[in-house]
């Protein structure tokens, strides 16, 4: 675990603001960078199938397809816009996350 996130933003936001409470309020904010709370979250499109990294070639290809049919647009004629509209955002990261791991794959 790491602390000096928090050391650094106790001291910094008592010496800014001269006041304990300074010090509370830069002890929150050391917390919140030694928790990654404020970084960017690092895209795992083995997450988005809903698999582990060491998912074989066969178990991606079925959560693929399971999902792609789920979340087809064509699927869903005569549906609410909106959600036609949510379904299509959702194939693309599928797809996406499908192609990702492709290329990965072949990568390595």
């Amino acid at each position: 675990m790491r602390w000096y996130g928090k050391l650094l933003g106790f001291v910094a936001g008592y010496l800014l603001l001269r006041h304990p409470a300074g010090a509370l309020i830069g002890l929150a904010i050391g917390h919140a960078f030694d928790a990654d709370w404020l970084r960017p979250k690092k895209y795992d499109p083995f997450a988005v199938l809903g698999l582990r990294d060491d998912a074989s070639d066969g178990e991606v290809e079925r959560a693929y397809r399971r999902l792609i049919s789920q979340y087809h647009p064509d699927r869903l004629t005569g549906a609410a816009d909106d959600l036609r509209l949510q379904a299509e955002d959702k194939a693309r990261e599928i797809n996406a996350a499908y192609e990702r791991i492709q290329k990965l794959r072949k990568s390595s």
